[in-house]
């Protein structure tokens, strides 16, 4: 947004990334969400609210499997993104932050921009379609989607079916790093709060 760098020195490019190792490329691309306006507003107001919302609530005390999500995630996009065109994947990061909390949080009703109630799993969906009214790709969102629920499927779903088991597990490593050794007992957690005044993925539960 300084100007000090340009987006050509960010984004995601299999070539440039490995025939002249400009290995930073990998991160970078995750970095960038467009110049100041209504989408980078849109991104940022929606990766600090699920991102905290996960944070806070299905990984409250799990800091070294959220990172872990992370990670995941981000290989996943990544090796997709070398079979279709897209060189910034931030947007896709958050619309998987999105689907995994939506997932996880089946029953709380939702209130977008006022004008359309529905429950949690319906998110990424109006997301997209939201995007498209907008004249935007929705590969974007389709992307984080697609690796949302390969996340939920594997960590959530496959695990409690007949003959499943955990296929992702955190490495001893990050938990070593990540891992505090006991939570505290006396957390209690901030009220949910609404992002900018607006009603944007407002939740609340169904019967409350």
């Amino acid at each position: 947004q300084l100007e000090l760098i340009t987006p050509f020195q960010l984004y995601f490019n299999p070539e440039l990334i490995f025939k002249h190792f400009q290995i930073w490329r990998l991160i970078t691309n995750y970095l960038f969400f467009g110049p100041v306006g209504f989408n980078f507003l849109f991104n940022m107001i929606f990766l600090y609210r699920y991102c905290r919302m996960l944070e806070e609530g299905s990984f409250r005390g799990r800091t070294a499997d959220f990172v872990f999500m992370f990670l995941f995630g981000g290989l996943l996009m990544t090796l997709f993104g070398l079979f279709v065109n897209l060189v910034f994947l931030g947007q896709a990061f958050t619309i998987m932050l999105v689907y995994v909390w939506s997932r996880r949080n089946p029953y709380v009703r939702m209130n977008f921009f006022g004008l359309l109630i529905f429950q949690a799993p319906f998110l990424p969906w109006v997301l997209m379609g939201f995007s498209l009214l907008l004249g935007n790709s929705i590969i974007v969102d389709l992307l984080g989607i697609a690796v949302g629920h390969i996340y939920f499927f594997l960590e959530d779903v496959f695990p409690n079916q007949p003959g499943g088991g955990r296929l992702l597990r955190t490495p001893s490593v990050l938990k070593a790093i990540f891992d505090m050794p006991e939570d505290d007992p006396n957390y209690n957690p901030l009220p949910e709060e609404r992002p900018g005044g607006f009603a944007w993925g407002e939740g609340q539960r169904l019967g409350g």
